[in-house]
């Protein structure tokens, strides 16, 4: 089996580390293809067996195999570029997130993956399959919490800005036109990918949303500036099943008001809060007992020897080898990003 590594900075390196984690006795072949000299030889110097080529193109033009791999690990504004070259080659493609910048790039590049019978999935799905993240799952799956009718799903960072507070060496963060947009373009990917896997929906409607950019005294101004750093939104879910709830989303890198965290699914039998990402594993699942309510707490830890930086990799290999898997491709990929997409619409109103 053949990866192809498009893109040789930070994150390509995590990518080719996930690859020697697969367990498997078939040969696994590793190219990586970059523009940047010097990201190239920073990448080989730490992965000196993988063939390094100057440019994706030339990388992608030997015949390609049915089970080939190209992994997109550019800036945003060259994901569909680098994603339509990968698919034109005949290959399976997994993209950093976001997947594209805007609606048009998304169903083009998904119109193009079904015509060529290829699977496109987003390094979005880092964070489904946790074992915490499952054991929510399968609360909901059993009817713990009853009928959902409320679900929270709030991070609000005072400040942490990538372009301002960090990676201040990469200012197309800021810049709209290079990266699609700010910390909804940044983050929503990672939340709707578990949202939608927890809850299954079979339609999301946005009801309202706003996006905001709250300004600071360290704000650049020698840059292009104009990605938002405060999204909040309404939206109506409703399951295969026909139940309806609300879900009430909110992110933000940049806000003047208070920082804190809150990811909590309400139904009618009970609730459970916890966090879904890497700060902690505990669960606080709520029921009545006796008229009294009570709190079960206890911890899940993620098992196995994959980090969440594994995960894409390691799920689209598994697809295309028709094995158990946590990985969306294609028409649910497409969801996923479409409620991302319908949030900047609603707020543009």
């Amino acid at each position: 089996m053949r990866f192809y590594l498009i893109g040789a900075g930070v994150i390509a390196k995590e990518h080719a580390n996930a690859i020697k984690k697969i367990e498997t006795t078939e040969a696994l072949q590793v190219s990586v293809a970059d523009i940047n000299p010097q990201a190239l030889a920073e990448f080989t110097e730490s992965f000196p067996h993988i063939k390094a080529y100057s440019n994706a193109k030339e990388m992608l033009q030997e015949e390609a195999q049915e089970d080939d791999i190209v992994v997109v690990c550019v800036p945003p504004f060259a994901h569909y570029e680098m994603s339509v070259l990968a698919l034109n080659s005949g290959r399976h493609v997994v993209c950093e997130k976001p997947l594209t910048l805007n609606r048009e790039e998304m169903d083009g590049l998904f119109s193009l993956a079904n015509k060529f019978g290829k699977h496109v999935s987003c390094c979005s799905s880092r964070f489904v399959g946790l074992s915490k993240n499952e054991e929510i799952k399968q609360m909901i799956k059993e009817g713990k919490l009853g009928d959902i009718y409320k679900v929270n799903w709030v991070v609000r960072d005072g400040r942490g800005r990538p372009g301002v507070e960090f990676q201040k060496e990469s200012p197309w963060f800021l810049d709209k036109s290079k990266s699609g947009g700010g910390i909804l373009m940044d983050w929503g990917p990672y939340d709707f990918a578990l949202l939608n896997d927890l809850l299954q929906p079979v339609k999301v409607e946005v009801k309202s949303a706003m996006i905001s950019k709250p300004i600071t005294d360290i704000d650049p101004t020698d840059v292009v500036y104009d990605i938002e750093s405060h999204v909040d939104a309404t939206l109506k879910y409703t399951t295969a099943d026909g139940n309806e709830f609300i879900l009430h989303y909110e992110r933000s890198s940049c806000t003047h008001g208070k920082s804190y965290r809150h990811f909590e699914i309400e139904g009618t039998l009970g609730a459970v809060e916890w966090v879904p990402y890497w700060e902690a594993d505990t669960i606080w699942e709520k029921h009545d007992k006796d008229g009294v309510p009570t709190v079960n707490e206890f911890e899940v830890k993620n098992d196995g020897n994959l980090g969440f930086h594994d995960h894409p990799i390691h799920y689209l290999y598994k697809k295309i080898k028709n094995e158990s898997t946590f990985l969306f491709t294609n028409e649910q990929a497409e969801f996923n990003f479409s409620c991302i997409l319908d949030i900047y619409d609603e707020a543009a109103k």
